[in-house]
């Protein structure tokens, strides 16, 4: 009896496998011809079931026939003319349905139309049909066609569970809103991937005990421990991209106390297009825990801006530069220009870019009006290369974001800042004039306040520059400051991990010493926000926060990788370097700042009425010394341009003691400038 009951399921199993394979292989040709036979059924269907089953066929026939053909002429019109047989329905989901739905109201307005002319101007044509007839056959079409394509995803679903059996981590869910069931849909539909979401976590009380996507939400994060051990998790998932990072940083020591592997979604700004899917899980990073509330911005009024424009972005490899180049892709400017010097980072962002743009063209449902990608790879302080690209592409806005950034490094080699930080930001503003370009946004550091070392000073003399160049065009040129970004290269974090890597110890030069912070994403929002509020010759100021102390960011680092600090990695503190700040300022005396419409920025509002009239004399020595490597005149002459910059010391005494005497004559290797240092600034 067993035996010939495992054979007839097996024969079962074969039948019901074939015939579901056989479902799924029907083409919409396939399907077209199905909807004429059931558009030309349901009429009589709807004329049946609106009398009670009490139909004498032979009394309805003739005005049968006319309504039959009538309303299979206007339903395939109205279907093939809204491209319903060009739509794939393995995947159908609630848009499909609306989509069915909405088709399905077009044509029975129409119908009940024309049944009314029909019935008011031919009277004795369709006299005996009941006025009913269209809605009921509207009705009944909607459920036979609904039905069968949406049988598609019942034997898809179906085929799944019969698929291989792959081994699933029992996986807890931090976050019962809209992007941790987006999640657990995503398991839910690939179970390949290998996750098996057993319940949620939500701290919300309303949602406790509820049911959703078959799971039950069981507790608050405070239960974590105890849920954990009694449905064996494995791993937990915090999927809340919009919570502040102390919440995040809350959970993960309870997670840690507890044992469990914990990982996470990124933060809402670094998720594409705000889709959710298993792909997006990452471990917690330090970027995580110092998450802020969500910054609000108008994006409507920031792609107007953008739309249609063609846009150059320099330093379009780096940190902030790459994500300059995401985010303006977003809203849909004509033409893109990459400007780099490191051919390897423009690489990787064009191929970002671009796998975008061909996604978008694979993607019925995806915009397709991408911008055109143009890469150059250029020098900035080279102006002859940069000519070449004004000249072809003619850009409307310019981000420039290209600059030399890591302190200590240009503090050993002054020429380099100034050629790269002033220099090419000079030669980037007259192209601008030349070229009469309508927008200009320069990202500027908190380091260029009262700067203490050469990347800094140079910054506020790049500062300085635009807003020349503003208060000349009376365009909005303007300029950025923001604070340390999180994970930017040449940043403390990436170091930081390097460290723990090599099994540290990690290095903090003080104690004391803080920085203010900001995820990439945030930052770039804020600066196009900005680009939008912007006036010709303002200083634009991003609200950071509160500084963090780099001792406990090292700390958070060494706990978020599995270890104890000064036990399993130690902190070490190895002094302060030259031209380093305890603590950033955010302000300039003699700077007036004011509120925006937008409550995370600050404009400096006289910004372009303290830049001195010699501004232009003095960059043009201060880069001939830059060329001459002389390295002295340098930090001379950005104590003459930038009154609030005090260099730490110079390589020998000559011009500092010049200086001291009030001499009128300053020494630039060996040629002799008269009356420059008498001007001032």
């Amino acid at each position: 009896m067993n035996l010939l009951f495992n054979i007839t399921h097996s024969r079962f199993k074969q039948l019901t496998t074939s015939l579901l394979n056989k479902l799924l292989k029907l083409k919409n040709r396939h399907l077209f011809i199905f909807d004429i036979i059931v558009f030309s059924i349901t009429p009589l269907l709807a004329l049946f079931l609106r009398l009670d089953g009490h139909l004498d066929i032979q009394v309805y026939v003739s005005e049968l026939g006319i309504i039959t053909i009538l309303f299979l002429a206007v339903k395939l019109i109205v279907f093939w003319s809204c491209g319903f047989y060009k739509r794939y329905w393995r995947y159908a989901s609630i848009e499909e349905l609306i989509y069915i739905s909405m088709l399905m109201v077009g044509a029975v307005i129409i119908q009940t139309i024309l049944f009314y002319v029909l019935d008011n101007i031919l009277h004795p044509a369709i006299d005996k049909l009941p006025q009913s007839l269209p809605f009921i056959d509207g009705l009944l079409s909607c459920i036979f066609i609904g039905g069968l394509r949406f049988s598609f995803r019942v034997v898809e679903k179906a085929r799944q569970r019969q698929a291989v059996f792959y081994p699933r981590v029992r996986v807890l869910i931090i976050g019962a809103g809209s992007a941790g069931v987006s999640l657990v849909q995503d398991m839910q539909n690939n179970p390949k991937l290998g996750f098996y979401p057993v319940a949620f976590i939500d701290d919300d009380p309303q949602k406790l005990n509820v049911h959703i996507r078959g799971l039950p939400v069981v507790g608050d994060r405070y239960q974590i421990p105890d849920i954990v051990k009694s449905l064996k998790i494995r791993k937990v998932i915090i999927a809340m991209p919009t919570v502040a990072g102390q919440v995040i940083k809350e959970i993960v020591d309870i997670c840690q106390a507890t044992g469990i592997q914990t990982s996470t979604l990124p933060g809402i700004h670094e998720i594409l297009n705000n889709r959710v899917l298993v792909n997006s899980i990452r471990d917690v990073r330090i970027e995580d825990l110092l998450r802020r509330e969500p910054v609000q911005i108008d994006i409507e009024r920031v792609s107007q801006f953008i739309k249609g424009k063609t846009v150059l972005i320099t330093g379009a490899g780096g940190s902030i530069g790459s994500e300059i180049c995401r985010q303006v892709f977003k809203c849909h400017p004509a033409e893109m220009i990459l400007i780099g010097h490191g051919e390897n980072s423009v690489f990787n962002i064009q191929q970002e870019l671009e796998q975008i743009i061909q996604l978008r063209k694979n993607n019925s449902k995806l915009p397709k009006n991408s911008p055109h990608i143009s890469t150059f790879i250029a020098d900035i302080r080279f102006r002859f290369r940069l000519e070449n690209a004004f000249e072809q592409f003619q850009p409307d806005v310019i981000f420039h974001a290209a600059a030399h950034k890591h302190v200590p490094l240009m503090e050993l080699n002054p020429p380099e800042a100034i050629t790269n930080n002033v220099l090419g930001t000079k030669n980037l503003l007259d192209l601008a004039l030349k070229y009469d370009v309508k927008h200009f946004v320069m990202i500027s550091t908190d380091k260029a306040v009262n700067p203490t070392n050469v990347m800094g000073a140079s910054k506020r003399v790049a500062e300085m520059l635009v807003l020349q160049a503003a208060r000349k065009s009376g365009k909005p040129y303007v300029v950025v400051r923001f604070g340390n970004v999180l994970g930017s290269r040449g940043s403390v974090v990436p170091t930081f991990k390097r460290q723990i890597a090599a099994g540290g110890p990690v290095t903090v030069t003080h104690p004391d010493i803080s920085r203010y912070f900001m995820t990439i994403p945030e930052a770039v929002q804020l600066v196009l926000q900005a680009a939008v509020l912007g006036r010709s010759g303002e200083i634009l100021m991003l609200d950071m926060g509160k500084p963090v102390k780099i001792v406990d960011l090292a700390a958070e680092l060494i706990r978020l990788s599995g270890y104890e600090v000064n036990k399993d990695i130690d902190i070490v503190f190895t002094g302060v370097r030259p031209g380093e700040k305890l603590f950033e300022e955010l302000f300039i005396a003699g700077e007036e700042y004011e509120a925006t419409e937008h409550e995370k920025l600050l404009v400096v509002k006289n910004a372009s009425g303290i830049i001195s009239d010699n501004l232009s004399i003095f960059v043009e020595i201060l880069c001939t010394a830059a060329a001459e490597n002389d390295e002295n005149s340098i930090l001379f002459l950005l104590e003459q341009i930038v009154p609030s910059y005090q260099p730490q010391y110079l390589k020998n005494d000559v011009l500092s003691d010049a200086y001291k005497k009030g001499n009128a004559i300053t020494f630039l290797n060996g040629n002799i400038l008269t009356n420059v240092g008498s001007q001032g600034m």
